[in-house]
Order: C-alpha cells, then structure tokens, then sequence
C-alpha cells in the first residue's frame, strides 16, 4: 500500500472512530427505541410527542399512567388515530374511531368507498397491511352469484355489498358477474365468519411504515436524523462537524466518484452492452449548453428541466436528476432502455452526464412541451389553445405508434409503466412522442407476462392488475389501460382523478364517459366544427374504453388499438361498462401484501 493510500486509510479509520462516538449526539441524545405504555416497543421512526425531533411519527401520553389510551398522527396536524399496539419493527396497529363508530351506525355508508390512508410523505410512506375486496352492486345483477360469494343488503343505499370467498377468484367469472358493479378496497380482520360480511371489517387495522431508502440510509447508516428544508428537499442532517465532513469529502470523492455504485452499474452496463449510440457529457459541458441553468422549462418529482444550446445552434432539453434513489436505478433503466429505440414517436436521447453525484440526461428540444399543457381545461384557459379533433386524434394515433414500437418492433420488448399526458411530449407540429423511460421494464419478445415488485406508474393511470393481481397478470396489456385512460382525458378535457372533489358526490371520470357516449352528450371538446369531427371523438371514445377494461384479457393489443383508430366508427363495438369505479387515488393506500 502506498504512503499516500496507508495515510488516507488510518485517517479515515480515526474520522470512523470520532463519528461512531458521536453518534448519539446525532441523535440528540435519542433512544434507539422506547416503550409506551403497556403498548410495548417502538423504535424509529416513531418517537414520544415530548420529543419530536428524534423521528417522524409522534405518539403521545406514552409516560402518562392516567391516560390509558395513547394517540398517534400519521401526518402533521392530522386526526389523531388510537394506537393499540406494535405488530413488529415499523408496523403499528391502530384503531381509526371514527370509522369504527361508522361501522356501527351506518356500516352500508362506510362502504362507500376505499378507506384511505395521509397521501404519500417525502421521507415515509404508510401501507394498509390486511385489506379486503368487495363490491358494491345495484340490486339487480346480471345473474345470480355461485355459493361462494356472500352478500349484505344496504336497501337505504340502493345496493349490495358482495364478497367472494374463495381465495384465488376466478377472474373472469368476476368480469362478467360484477361488471356493472364498483370495487372497493376496505382494512380487514381474520375472516371467521365468511357468511357475514361486516363481520371481517374492520376499524382496527396494522399498518406497515417503509422510510424511504435516502431517510434509512440517513439514520440507519450515517446516524444522522432524516429532514426536509423549507423548500420540502430532503437532507441529512448528521453528527459530524463541517471541518470534519470537508476533510473527507476532499480524501475520499476522486474514490468515491470510481466506486459509485452508479457509475459502477454505468460501467457494467457498457461492458456488457457496449458503446452507447449517445454522448457521455462532462457536467462542465452540461453547465455550458445550459448557459449555467438561466432558462427553466418545468420541474417535477424528478428534478428540473432546462432549455440548452449546442454550437451548432440545436436546441436541447436537460433534465437535471434530483437526489438518487435505488442507487440511481431509474437513471441507467431509462439510459439503458430509450438508446435502444429509434422510432419517430419516441423521444431522442442526445446523451447523458453521470460524474461525481451529478446526473443529467440530454433531449431534442419539444417546442411545445407536453400534451397535458393542451388538453385538461384548467391547462387550455392559461395556453389560450385548445387542440382541434383533428390534431388529438392524430396524437392518439402517435402515441399508439410509439407504444406499438415499444411493444413489437424493437428487438426486446419494452413496456412504459408510465403513459400519462405528462410524458407525451410535442414538437412544433404537435407529433407525439413518449418520454420518460424511468419506470420502463425490458423483457424478451417472448414474455407474455412479466413479474415486477411493487406498483409503478401514476395513480389515475395504472392498470388494476398491477395494484392486485387478483384482476390478472401484468403484461403489455397494461400500458394499453394507461393509454386508454389518456385518450378519454384528451377527449374529455378533464383529469381522471380530481383529489380536490369531495369523493362522497364524485362521479367515476370513466363512467362519466361511458354515460355520456351512451346518451350522444358532448364531452367538452368545443373544437367539434361538423360530423366528421363527431365520428373522431366517439370513435377515441370507444377505443379508450376498450383499452381500460378491468380484466387485461378484454383489452386490445396497441396493434389491435391502431387497426380500430384506422377503421369506421359504424363498424366498432361498444364495449362493456368497466367495473373498477372510485380508484384509490394512490398505490399507497392499497395493500403491497397481494403483488
């Protein structure tokens, strides 16, 4: 070992030894964990209300012997919840009392809905550990349920509530048995008494906490404590002094930029799949196309895009990563994936920057940025510009092409997990084309269904056999449902999920469509100037709900999708209403214990 290296290292190992002696104080003298009660043990990122700042969920009157029962807020300044004890590690169970009290008095109201959780938190993320399906169904159905399905009669509200016991369901026999009937999601209990429906719902539920990885890392790893700053950024705030943090930085970041596990999976990924057909930009470089960041195009959970310039007079859009999770995995899957492709509705990759902790990926400039700024009403009144029939039927078309591509014309089959408005980007003549390739999935042509960990995509566009497996096997078929989801929002002006409306008197957006394409109602396009016009929207409008059938099975093929957008109107069917109704407006709110 050199001199240099040997003087690096013993200097390393003493920083090493002042961190892990100091590391209570980055704590601030917390406890690696604390009873409650006779609740049992709790550990981060639960912490006593007394002090808030040693975690991230507060649980209060643990050290008060004359209050029995002990509070917990999920969010901040959220109802508070009681807390009736710990599952293990990070799951908590807990006893929702106005839901309980609900239950009792109107257990029909209740079921309503999906019972929802605090939206989804920067640093955590909260799941219902046991839930249930049910589904609520006018009196009349079309035939009457095998012996294993169970009802409960809610005559006050006009319907049934119907359960299916058998474990494993038969998708389609539910497909056609329920089709007319909405589904609901609802935190269940041990199932003793199946003939009773209410008698497994339940108001006492376990939830399981997840910490992000960048907040783990940060307490688990560095005993530091998981913050956000004024501006809801993430950092870490740790128990070293900035001389000390400095003298390591300047040692060890030549090492660290070589043994980054991202530029470590970059380098891997090119031994094996050799030379990019894309640059490899300097940071310095993206800094001087960017004229130093002056001309911000947007931002979003990703990071911030930024209009650029090369020499040649070339208009560029970077994309500026945020903070890496997953050790940068979303970076390399959409490197990796969009150098792959070359197809007119896809967007170009021009390069990417990957130095040091700096990550940046290099677009053609899209003049007219994207769809979503040109189709949701709200969007339309500040652009002063809403697209004609023509123009949305022929970016309906694109995008198909561009999805049809993914799915059937590279030499590995390429599925997007993410087709929303967002990610349909236009040029200066309005072609579509995909971007965003982060949540993307590479599989063999050969693969007809795939396996994948967790839900990925956007809530309002994921398909529902990605949530539960339950409605079936996820494969090409559900980036069909988020592109049928996308087409009726270009046709119908308005977002699929509204979080602002009171979900008591919501009207399912797919429901709304179909009611309207039953009953020949407008659906907001004012662009509709005759008959030809006319026959495009409800053509758009049948293809989309077809592309948004419950079961994958009755979902066309994106092949099929672009032979139905090229036939006569006259000729297509209407398809079955779709049964999924009143989506929860987040995978967070869903069990993960069913993918």
């Amino acid at each position: 070992m050199a001199i240099v290296d040997l003087f690096c290292f013993l200097l390393f190992c003493h920083l090493v030894l002042i961190l892990s002696a100091g590391y209570g104080n980055g704590h601030q003298d917390c406890p690696h964990s604390f009873t409650c009660g006779n609740l049992g043990t709790f550990n981060y990122p639960f912490t006593k209300a007394e002090k808030p700042d040693c975690g991230l969920i507060a649980i209060h009157d643990c050290d008060n012997p004359h209050q029995h029962r002990k509070m917990i807020q999920l969010e901040k300044n959220g109802k508070s919840i009681v807390l009736t004890g710990v599952a293990q590690q990070n799951a908590i169970s807990i006893l929702d009392e106005d839901f309980h009290k609900l239950l009792q008095q109107d257990p029909c109201g209740t079921l309503k809905n999906n019972y929802s959780l605090p939206s989804p938190f920067s640093l955590y993320s909260i799941h219902i550990k046991f839930n249930v399906t049910l589904f609520r169904c006018k009196h009349s159905l079309k035939m009457k349920p095998p012996a294993h399905y169970f009802n409960h009669s809610c005559p006050d509200y006009d319907y049934d509530i119907y359960y299916d016991s058998l474990p494993s369901p038969n998708d389609k026999e539910v497909h056609s048995l329920f089709s007319s009937c909405s589904v609901i999601q609802i935190s269940s209990k041990d199932l003793t008494n199946t003939n009773d429906i209410l008698s497994f719902v339940s108001a006492e539920m376990v939830l399981q906490v997840v910490l992000s990885n960048d907040c783990d890392q940060c307490y688990n790893r560095w005993g530091g404590q998981c913050r956000l700053d004024a501006n809801q950024e993430f950092y870490c705030e740790k128990a070293v002094t900035v001389a000390l943090l400095l003298v390591m930085v300047k040692i060890y970041h030549t090492r660290w930029k070589k043994q980054n596990p991202t530029n470590q999976q970059i380098r891997i990924f090119l031994e094996r799949e050799g030379p990019l057909q894309t640059k490899r930009y300097d940071y310095s470089e993206i800094k001087k196309v960017t004229n130093s960041f002056r001309n911000k195009l947007g931002q979003g959970g990703f990071g911030s895009v930024y209009k650029g310039k090369l020499p040649d007079g070339r208009y560029l859009a970077v994309k500026i990563l945020s903070e890496l999770k997953d050790n940068g995995e979303d970076f390399i899957n959409e490197v990796a994936t969009i150098s792959r492709t070359s197809h007119i509705n896809i967007v170009n990759l021009l390069g990417f920057c990957c130095e040091g902790s700096k990550r940046a990926l290099v677009y053609e400039f899209m003049s007219n940025g994207s769809l979503e700024k040109f189709i949701f009403e709200e969007n339309v009144v500040k652009t002063d510009r809403q697209l004609d029939c023509q123009t949305i039927y022929h970016i309906a078309v694109g995008v198909a092409r561009g999805l049809e591509y993914l799915h059937q014309g590279c030499n590995t089959r390429i599925l997007h997990f993410d087709i929303k408005p967002h990610n349909i980007l236009l040029d200066e003549n309005f072609n579509p084309k995909i971007s965003d390739f982060g949540l993307a999935k590479i599989c063999t042509r050969k693969e007809s269904m795939i396996s994948i960990f967790g839900a990925r995509g956007t809530a309002g566009y994921i398909a529902p056999e990605v949530f539960s497996r339950n409605f079936g096997a996820v494969s090409h078929k559900s980036d069909v449902y988020s592109y049928g989801m996308m087409i009726l929002e270009m046709v119908g002006r308005r977002k699929n999920i509204k979080t602002e409306v009171n979900r008591s008197s919501e009207i399912y957006f797919p429901d709304w469509i179909y009611n309207c394409l039953e009953s020949n109602q407008e659906l907001g396009l004012q662009n509709i100037r005759n008959e030809s016009d006319d026959k495009l929207v409800r053509k758009m409008t049948i293809v989309g709900l077809w592309c948004i059938q419950t079961h994958p099975s009755t979902r066309p093929a994106i092949s099929k999708v672009l032979e139905m957008l090229g036939s006569k109107v006259e000729l297509l069917q209407i398809p079955p209403k779709p049964f999924l109704s009143s989506p929860p407006t987040s995978p967070v709110h869903l069990s993960y214990e069913t993918l």
